[in-house]
C-alpha cells in the first residue's frame, strides 16, 4: 500500500472507531421472545448457488457452497472487506474495501479480479441496479454515494446523502435508490435517472439498513438506535409503521416471495444478540425469533425463498435457516468478523483452492476484461 493509501485511511479509520460500533449504536437491551429451535451439528444439503460473505477483519472474502454448506474457497487480499454484492446475472460480485477506498469486480467463476474503482472515504455497502448497468456504493467517511458505470469501470457521480451512510437497496424498478444514514434518523432518496438525492425522509434512531418489498411498494429498515424495523411507503416517501424486534438489528431482507421479513439483530460485542427476528408481511408483526450465532449481522435469502444466511459477527459463522422449519440448519465458519453477504443462483465452480489471493490494482486501474 502507498503512503498516499496509508494517508487516507487514518482519518477514515478514526472515524469507524467513533460511528456506530461494527454497523450498530448502542443496542438497548434485547426483548425476551422464546427463540425457535436451533441448530444441528452437522451441515445439512441446501440448493446450487454460492454464499459470498466479506470478512472484514480477515481481510478476506469467504465462498460458501450452497449445495453441501461447505466453503468453496477463501479469497485474500480485501483489506476491511465490509461489503458485497452479486450482480444480477449472477457472474460477478463487487466488493468494498473500506481500508482501500475501493469497490473491486470480481469474476464468481474464476474469481479473477476484472477491474477497481476508487469511491469516496470509507466505503460500506455497495449494490447494482436490476439491469446490472450501475452500481452504488455508500461512503461512510464523507457521507456521501458514489455512482459507478459498470461497462466503463469508472465513478460517474458523487452524491451527498446525510451523516455516515451505511445500507442501501435499490428498487425492484431500478427508479430509486434508498441510503439508511446510520448516524442520523434519515433515509436518503435518490432518482436513478438524474443521480442525484430527492429526498431525506425521517424514520427514527439510527438506521442501518434497507429492503425492498419486491413489488417496490415499501422499504422496510432496521432502527438500530430503537430496535424497531421500521416500513415507508415508496410512492408516498412517508413513515407508515414500526414494529420492535431484537437488540441492536443490522440488515434488513424481504423474502422474494413476499411473505417474510428478517432482521438480523447483532447487539453490541459487550452484549451480543443471537437471533434473527421473523415479521409476518401481511400483518407486520414478529412471528417468530431465531436462535442464530454471536452477533448475527448480515441476511440474504436465496430466490426460492427456501433458506436465509446469517452472518455471525462475533462468531465467525454463518448460520443457515430453513424458512419452512423457522430453525438454523447448518453452520458454516468464515473468516473474522463476517458482514456483508449475498447470494449467487449460479452453481458452484468445482475444484477451487482452499485459498486464493487476489491480485488487486493500486488506485483503480482496471484489468483486461475476460
Amino acid at each position: 500500500m502507498n503512503k498516499f493509501l496509508i494517508w487516507k485511511i487514518m482519518p477514515a479509520l478514526i472515524i469507524a472507531t467513533v460511528v456506530l460500533s461494527a454497523c450498530g449504536a448502542p443496542a438497548k437491551p434485547e426483548m425476551t421472545e422464546q427463540p425457535a429451535q436451533t441448530q444441528p451439528d452437522q451441515p445439512v444439503a441446501g440448493l446450487d448457488g454460492t454464499v459470498w460473505v466479506a470478512d472484514e477483519e480477515g481481510n478476506s472474502i469467504t465462498v460458501i457452497n450452497a449445495a453441501t454448506n461447505q466453503v468453496l474457497t477463501t479469497l485474500t487480499g480485501v483489506e476491511g472487506a465490509h461489503n458485497l454484492q452479486v450482480a444480477p446475472d449472477g457472474k460477478t460480485v463487487w466488493a468494498v474495501s473500506g481500508h482501500d477506498s475501493l469497490a473491486i469486480k470480481i469474476d464468481a467463476v474464476t474469481f479473477e479480479v476484472h477491474g477497481v474503482v476508487p469511491t469516496g472515504m470509507m466505503p460500506t455497502h455497495i449494490v447494482l441496479t436490476p439491469d446490472g448497468k450501475k452500481a452504488y456504493a455508500t461512503n461512510g467517511g464523507d457521507n456521501t454515494v458514489t455512482v459507478i458505470d459498470v461497462e466503463a469501470m469508472s465513478a460517474i457521480a458523487t452524491i451527498p446523502v446525510g451523516e455516515y451512510p451505511h445500507g442501501l437497496r435499490v428498487s425492484p424498478d431500478g427508479m430509486w435508490v434508498y441510503v439508511a444514514n446510520a448516524k442520523s434518523t434519515t433515509l436518503s432518496v435518490i432518482d436513478t435517472a438524474q443521480d442525484v438525492k430527492v429526498a431525506d425522509i425521517e424514520v427514527g434512531e439510527h438506521p442501518v439498513q434497507v429492503g425492498f418489498s419486491p413489488d417496490g411498494e415499501f422499504v422496510y429498515f432496521s432502527l438500530n438506535g430503537e430496535n424497531a424495523l421500521g416500513k415507508v411507503d415508496v410512492a408516498a416517501q412517508e413513515l407508515v409503521g414500526k414494529v420492535d424486534v431484537g437488540g441492536g438489528p443490522i440488515q434488513v431482507f424481504v423474502t422474494p416471495n413476499n411473505k417474510f421479513i428478517l432482521t438480523a439483530n447483532q447487539g453490541t460485542k459487550d452484549t451480543p444478540s443471537t437471533t434473527v427476528s421473523v415479521v409476518d408481511v401481511a400483518t407486520f408483526q414478529v412471528i417468530a425469533t431465531i436462535e442464530t450465532g454471536q452477533g448475527a449481522h448480515g441476511v440474504v435469502i436465496d430466490p426460492s425463498s427456501q433458506y436465509a444466511y446469517i452472518s455471525n459477527i462475533y462468531e465467525d459463522t454463518v448460520s443457515v435457516i430453513d424458512l419452512e422449519k423457522m430453525a438454523v440448519v447448518a453452520t458454516v465458519p468464515t473468516g473474522m468478523a463476517p458482514n456483508g453477504i449475498s447470494f449467487s443462483p449460479l452453481p458452484a465452480p468445482g475444484n477451487a483452492p482452499a485459498e486464493i489471493q487476489l491480485e488487486i490494482p493500486e488506485g483503480g486501474m482496471n484489468m483486461p476484461m475476460p
